[in-house]
């Protein structure tokens, strides 16, 4: 390896998550009963884990860019056959989203995202694309595993890889004004409360539709098409079960449910309330010891940090994901080779997404989605490819120089 190429700041703030997530996850497992603590394993299990990643890492970084290539294709088509075997795995927990290879549970959701990017970066990288190809191509790549995702049923990561693929168009040479279309009708279900505030959402629609210079039948269609959305939130709404209503309305008011769907939110927070600046002290979580905060070592892991580390910790944990996203960010930028970029965006939009959500439903502003914490909560699924779409970054940057 060229260590004059490598980027070393990536790598060492991988470690550095990496490690922080051992620590979590160490305290995570350990419950203070008495004078006596109780350890489970889950903390070496992880580091196997991340020597399992790292090692597959630089095996990505040695190979040829053009075998990564030839690869793209049969991976995407082994993630779909995954995807849809998963289907018939026994349910955990009222979900299809774990194959057991052995005592190995692997969710191959989490491939998806990874493949999913690539091969759309692959499809937008051909050149001389018109706007009809690249939306064709995006949709394609992505329709398949977003619904065989949400068959599982896994929101979270299907959002997720919407967002990834939503990113790529963000950069590609696909006018502003589609991107808008695509994205009006959340603001629709978003507004559908309120005639007042749908009114004011739609004539701002209408002015960046019109400041785009598009024809009178595209505005007038986005129109009623958003207006069919705004009037039909309601009916839907009306159709879920009681449980997905008592999930979006926790998610607004956790106190509405506070044993039930708001439980989750409500612990979190009182964890994360009651680390104060400087925190409890490693191991002495009790909102952790005691059993009230579910999860605590994958989704919830970033309150026992916020407990047990206090503000100081949270804050240390915010900057170094700001470093090392900037970084990624910076890199990118220097990419020269269309499909390379697509892949980093794709690539750092679903950290970044993953990140903020993960970290929004410890302290309660997104939904409860079953998103873990990149490179700090447990999971090997979600780690090895996390890590490796970060070695295919650093490939990317330590390579750019060849196809400059």
């Amino acid at each position: 390896m060229d260590r004059k190429k490598f980027d070393w700041q990536i790598f060492i703030l991988l470690l550095i998550l990496m490690t922080v997530g051992i620590i979590s996850i160490y305290s995570a497992s350990t419950n203070k009963i008495g004078d006596e603590f109780h350890t489970r394993n889950f903390y070496l299990k992880q580091i196997l884990w991340i020597i399992l990643s790292l090692f597959l890492m630089f095996l990505i970084i040695k190979i040829p860019f053009s075998l990564i290539e030839i690869l793209i294709i049969p991976l995407y088509t082994i993630t779909i056959l995954l995807l849809i075997l998963v289907l018939f795995a026994p349910a955990i927990k009222g979900s299809h989203r774990w194959l057991m290879l052995g005592s190995i549970r692997f969710q191959p959701s989490e491939l998806a995202k990874l493949s999913t990017v690539l091969i759309t970066a692959k499809l937008l990288s051909k050149p001389y694309l018109n706007d009809k190809q690249i939306l064709l191509r995006s949709f394609s790549a992505m329709f398949l595993p977003v619904i065989l995702i949400l068959m599982e049923p896994d929101l979270g990561t299907a959002i997720t890889l919407v967002i990834s693929i939503f990113a790529i168009l963000l950069v590609s040479e696909l006018p502003n004004f589609y991107l808008i279309l695509l994205v009006s009708p959340l603001f629709s279900v978003i507004t559908s409360f309120s005639y007042l505030f749908y009114l004011l959402f739609i004539s701002l629609l209408i002015y960046a539709l019109y400041k785009s210079r598009l024809s009178g039948i595209i505005i007038a269609f986005a129109v009623v098409f958003n207006t069919f959305v705004f009037f039909i939130t309601p009916v839907i709404w009306n159709g879920l079960k009681t449980y997905q209503q008592n999930r979006i309305i926790s998610f607004l008011n956790p106190l509405h449910d506070p044993f039930g769907s708001g439980y989750q939110i409500i612990q979190s927070k009182i964890a994360i309330g009651s680390g104060r600046l400087f925190g409890k002290g490693f191991l002495l979580g009790t909102q952790k010891n005691m059993n009230f905060l579910p999860e605590h070592h994958t989704d919830f892991i970033f309150s026992v940090i916020g407990e047990e580390f206090g503000f100081l910790g949270c804050t240390i944990i915010l900057i170094l994901f700001f470093l090392f996203l900037m970084k990624i960010a910076k890199g990118i930028m220097v990419l020269k080779r269309v499909e390379m970029k697509f892949s980093a965006v794709g690539i750092l939009s679903f950290l970044t997404f993953q990140i903020f959500i993960n970290i929004g439903m410890n302290i309660g502003i997104v939904p409860t989605t079953g998103i873990p914490l990149p490179f700090i909560s447990y999971g090997g699924s979600s780690l090895m490819i996390n890590v490796l779409a970060v070695g295919l970054i650093l490939k990317f940057l330590k390579e750019r120089s060849i196809f400059e």
